[in-house]
């Protein structure tokens, strides 16, 4: 889900404003990025398209990237608001907003292509590499290797979290 379109005399505009992250209540991130939309605060819930085949039949989902995280764009004062929806369990401040900014950013530009884009858990160790070419060049990345293809992570520090893309290795170079 993208951010509202509003009326910038009716709204502050970006850099006035805040991240904050959401942490939900279990299976509410859907449900909160609504309760964000109705409620005319800029809300971004990154999804990615998943395919799942029943009986011949092919479905696709659109499932939350970081399950329990919803992203807010918010002034200070409206914090609240969020807090009384009945989908929140905790919100959370980002003291690192240029970082976290650029991260997610990052991570939504991915979401935007044909890669294959899904939820890496864990950040593990390895190469730090930048993208050298395709729609995500120019990212800064870390590289996972499983039997013979390469993942490369796209890190939200602030919540442990990452996005892994699949690429090829020609595509990447080490920093």
């Amino acid at each position: 889900m993208s951010e509202p379109v509003e009326s910038s005399a009716t709204q502050p505009s970006l850099s006035e404003l805040a991240w904050y992250v959401a942490h939900t209540r279990p299976r509410c991130e859907k449900k909160l990025a609504d309760y964000g939309e109705r409620n005319g605060l800029p809300v971004t819930l990154p999804c990615y398209r998943a395919v799942h085949k029943y009986r011949g039949k092919v479905v696709a989902f659109h499932k939350p990237l970081f399950p329990g995280y919803v992203f807010f764009r918010l002034l200070p004062h409206q914090k609240q608001k969020v807090y009384q929806s009945d989908y929140v369990a905790n919100l959370l401040d980002v003291p690192d907003q240029e970082t976290f900014n650029q991260q997610l950013g990052d991570i939504l530009l991915s979401l935007e292509t044909d890669l294959e884009v899904r939820l890496a858990p864990q950040i593990n160790a390895g190469c730090r590499v930048k993208i050298k070419s395709g729609p995500l060049r120019g990212i800064d990345g870390w590289v996972e290797k499983r039997s013979g293809t390469v993942m490369v992570l796209l890190r939200l520090d602030f919540i442990g979290q990452a996005a892994a893309v699949k690429m090829e290795a020609t595509e990447l170079e080490l920093i």
